[in-house]
């Protein structure tokens, strides 16, 4: 019960018993969408969004469509590397779950026994879609959205603090922006070559997708011309 007390100064664990608060006033099948939503609904969302970038974008090809796919390749690679980067923060801080500390949560996910800071779903849909905004940026501003939803529904469950969402979207983007340098570096050219081959080139661009190797059309044929000229 002291801890209860101790919450109303305490803003994150105010704003925890705000938005958990409304679970406990929503009928039984909205906390149930909103658990599918938050444990599996948002990163099925995010994986479904960059392959709608990626689509899209191989339709259009253009002189960048190598790096653009690079950079789409390198969103989930983001995301998988700032998990693993979690897993010693956890161990670290060993913030217990925010239901093992306070009394009166409605959770909505059980089970859940590994430690609170920072939030894994946070994590991988912001460095997703900090990803996806490099290449994208309309498709990267839907994808934020998305993370800021799972934010939501992360501490809606209340499984996590407000401040275990917020740590998670600052890991998930520093990592995604931080290192984006030394992935594309290593990625383009890896693109390169698979839209230089007969069989992988349909990953990079759909078939009869301009490659744009020349920026304005017919401008070596004039230049050939001239030569031919002078040459006279």
């Amino acid at each position: 019960m002291a801890v209860l007390a101790e919450s109303g100064s305490n803003p994150d664990v105010d704003l925890l018993y705000d938005i958990n608060g409304l679970a406990k006033d929503a009928p039984h099948w909205f906390d149930r969408v909103m658990e599918y939503v938050g444990e599996y609904g948002i990163l099925l969302g995010m994986v479904l969004l960059i392959l709608w970038c990626w689509w899209a974008g191989r339709r259009r090809g253009g002189e960048d469509a190598a790096s653009s796919v690079a950079a789409l390749v390198w969103a989930p690679l983001a995301a998988a590397l700032a998990v693993l980067v979690n897993v010693p923060i956890r161990g670290f801080v060993e913030r217990p779950r925010p239901f093992r500390t306070h009394e009166g949560l409605e959770v909505l996910v059980s089970g859940k026994t590994d430690y609170s800071f920072v939030s894994d779903h946070a994590t991988i849909t912001m460095a997703m879609a900090a990803g996806l905004f490099v290449v994208n940026r309309k498709f990267g501003l839907f994808g934020i959205a998305l993370a800021l939803l799972e934010g939501f529904c992360r501490v809606y469950m209340g499984v996590h603090y407000p401040t275990d969402v917020i740590g998670g979207f600052a890991l998930g983007t520093a990592v995604a922006l931080l290192l984006s340098p030394l992935a594309m570096a290593l990625l383009t050219p890896v693109m390169k070559a698979v839209e230089g081959s007969p069989r992988g080139a349909w990953i990079v661009r759909a078939r009869g997708a301009e490659r744009g190797a020349s920026v304005i059309p017919g401008a070596r044929q004039e230049a050939t011309a001239s030569e031919r000229d002078l040459a006279a």
